[in-house]
């Protein structure tokens, strides 16, 4: 088995050392170290794993995969190819599809024929990534996000939970789709859009953004 630690010690981080014992009970894939957390911290330990507070752990162990969550604070730090995609067993991933990566897909996906997802994109439960669509790295899909085919999200976006995105629409980067939003139409990049259907809220590079 290839060892394995969690960057973080977070909620997210929580689930996806149970997301790793999951897919050990599939096929036994990861020996799960425990989890790194630089930051000040009392806990020793955590789901019974336990706690580094070190990055030096990981610098003389360049063996040892990294999982991180949608955070991504290791990411450049190390190369891309220490980073683990983990995908929950109950998912369905085509065949034909292909993923990066770092990637993390949580329970209950859809990932559908030659769909493609970029290094990074963190999916959360019940998302559905349908038949050719094209995910941009360090994208984030939240819960019950719906993509029909050929979407193409790019790089850096975040859907929020709920969301639906027409056929064939285009998302350009770092938009934020709000909540339950329906996104009909191309978005420009750096979009905030919220409503049924999904309107222009405001620029995120906008002066008066926070």
């Amino acid at each position: 088995m290839k060892e394995l630690i969690i960057d973080g010690t977070g909620v997210h981080a929580l689930e996806m050392a149970e997301i790793v014992e999951r897919i050990n009970a599939d096929r036994q894939a990861w020996h799960l170290l425990g989890f790194l957390e630089e930051a000040q911290y009392t806990e020793e330990s955590l789901l019974g794993y336990p706690v580094f507070r070190e990055l030096d752990f990981l610098i003389q162990r360049p063996h040892v995969f990294i999982a991180t969550d949608h955070e991504r604070k290791l990411a450049n730090l190390f190369p891309r190819e220490r980073f683990a995609t983990l995908i929950d067993p109950s998912s369905f991933v085509s065949r034909t599809a292909s993923i990066g990566n770092g990637c993390v897909i949580y329970p209950n996906c859809f990932i559908g024929l030659h769909a493609e997802i970029g290094d990074f994109v963190f999916c959360l439960s019940g998302a559905i990534i349908n038949h050719d669509c094209r995910i941009g790295e360090r994208t984030v899909i939240a819960s019950g996000v719906k993509l029909a085919g050929s979407v193409m999200l790019e790089a850096d976006c975040y859907i929020g939970q709920g969301a639906n995105i027409r056929q064939r629409v285009r998302v350009g980067g770092h938009s934020l789709i709000g909540m339950s939003g329906n996104v009909l139409k191309d978005v420009a990049p750096y979009s905030i859009m919220v409503g049924n259907p999904a309107e222009l809220l405001q620029r995120s590079g906008d002066s008066h953004s926070g």
